[in-house]
């Protein structure tokens, strides 16, 4: 059964020669790949974090909203785990 999601990823761009657009469009590819839907993607911009974890000060903001069924979502979440350039995941079912 697919639902809305909606997923926040951080990118680490510490270093990176990649740009901004590139790393999304990498990520929007591995969403569809894996099954889910794109509806909307929303650029936040460049944040500063209150500390630095693991020697990051910041990291850019890009909100997804996707529909996808769970197993969709599951294995998302697993390839961005190894993707060197997503600092952190987070994601949110849209009950409307």
């Amino acid at each position: 059964m697919k639902r809305k999601y909606e997923a926040m990823i951080v990118l680490d761009m510490k270093g990176k020669e990649e740009s901004v657009e590139q790393l999304v469009a990498g990520i929007s590819r591995d969403f569809e790949t894996s099954g889910a839907k794109l509806e909307q993607i929303d650029h936040l911009g460049k944040r500063q974090f209150p500390f630095s974890p693991r020697h990051v000060t910041s990291g850019y903001y890009v909100n997804f909203q996707i529909e996808a069924d769970n197993t969709a979502l599951e294995s998302m979440r697993s390839k961005l785990k190894l993707n060197e350039n997503v600092y952190q995941q987070y994601y949110q079912r849209i009950i409307a």
